[in-house]
């Protein structure tokens, strides 16, 4: 469980004022110390990401944050922080000091997950220490951080109350029969790491296989013989994108061609979206910003996708130069209306919600938004073909 990718785990976040016993709350519901816990107000600052498995809820990531109710300067950024958390949070924890009661900012955090549609319980801590009187419209558990008192009943509201889509997806095995085989093509490049394959391929084939699929795999120089040595025909080829258009040519017609990219387009956030985000590419014209996203850090090899392959086809196709920014994390820039295009990563170590709220605030600043995947496809024109699984999304090519 703990090499649970972060993006697959439900991610549970735990708000609250200042000295409410947050930090408390996630050991105790843990039995680890594993948040540092004191009785100085603003102990937590940045939000604190924690991977663990959570009995019996199973991988989760805890996400520990500044008290809602900091004041100063530096204390309205650390709020600020905080509410960015629920753009990739599954489930929130309002924990409410009992001897305190409920706080104004305990309401307006309960009115804007409503808004968000956003799960959550509230918590009353202390309660060894007060009564508590109030009634609120939200699923309260009352418990005891210091003496372990309510955290069983707590941790049966988690599962309860944690979505119970949040992480149902599927990434091929909805597109399979039992039975189907899938050749996966997989280059052995820079990017590659030594001794093993990257994130996207491995859960694919996870998933290929909990659907009762078949997961053959070859690197691109060997796709055409790959396919030939079969005895059935595979129900479809998914390809890494950068060797798209060589897949695209081994591959017979009347054999689905996708890519990694763009199953984790449809997995991770909106492939609808995407592609007509693709297609604002041909609207580009030299001189025209463009904001490469990137979900996660990583080191960059010599020939990186994201800062020197899809750039330098992007001003190929345009006929001269564009003007490329770069990001990585969970942030954009604030003048992002400026761009003309953001073009982000496959966002395999995002989970759904946050890749969701990334596309919901590109939409809102009117700036359409591709994935490496479907650029690729669009750029190599062979987009249509690598939708081919998704008929109602190509037909509309």
């Amino acid at each position: 469980m703990q090499d649970t990718p972060r993006g697959n785990r439900l991610h549970i976040a735990i708000f609250g004022c200042r000295n409410a016993g947050k930090s408390s709350l996630i050991n105790a519901l843990t039995n680890q110390s594993i948040a540092l816990v004191s009785q100085v107000p603003g102990t937590t600052t940045d939000p604190v990401y924690k991977s663990m498995e959570l009995l019996p809820v199973g991988p989760v990531v805890i996400i520990d944050t500044a008290g809602i109710d900091d004041v100063g300067h530096l204390g309205e950024l650390r709020v600020k922080k905080s509410m960015e958390v629920l753009n990739k949070t599954d489930l929130v924890l309002l924990v409410i000091d009992a001897t305190r009661g409920v706080t104004q900012y305990d309401l307006d955090l309960i009115e804007r997950c409503k808004a968000k549609n956003l799960p959550l319980v509230a918590v009353i801590n202390k309660i060894d220490l007060a009564a508590f009187q109030a009634e609120l419209d939200v699923p309260v558990v009352e418990v005891s951080a210091r003496t372990g008192q309510g955290i069983k009943d707590l941790k049966i509201s988690i599962v309860k109350n944690a979505p119970s889509k949040w992480d149902d997806q599927s990434i091929i095995g909805d597109l399979l029969q039992a039975g189907d085989t899938v050749v996966l093509v997989v280059p052995l490049d820079l990017a590659a790491p030594k001794g093993r394959l990257i994130l996207p391929q491995v859960q694919t084939i996870r998933d290929i296989l909990d659907h009762g699929g078949i997961a053959v795999m070859a690197r691109d120089t060997e796709l055409k013989q790959t396919l030939a040595n079969l005895a059935v025909k595979p129900k479809m080829v998914v390809t890494d994108s950068q060797v798209f258009k060589k897949a695209d040519a081994d591959t017979p017609s009347d054999i689905l061609l996708t890519s990694f990219s763009i199953l984790f387009a449809r997995y991770k956030g909106d492939l609808e979206m995407l592609v007509a985000g693709a297609k604002a590419i041909d609207d580009l014209k030299p001189g025209d910003k463009v904001l490469v996203a990137e979900s996660c850090t990583h080191h960059r090899v010599e020939d990186d996708i994201g800062t020197v392959k899809i750039p330098n086809w992007l001003c190929k196709h345009v006929g001269g130069e564009l003007h490329f920014d770069w990001v990585s994390g969970s942030h954009f820039p604030d003048n992002l209306a400026e761009y003309k295009l953001v073009l982000h990563c496959g966002a395999c170590m995002t989970n759904r919600r946050e890749m969701l709220s990334r596309l919901m605030q590109v939409q809102e600043a009117g700036v359409p938004i591709v994935n490496y995947g479907v650029a690729i496809a669009h750029l190599h024109g062979i987009l249509k073909r690598s939708l081919s699984p998704f008929p109602n999304l190509a037909g509309q090519l």
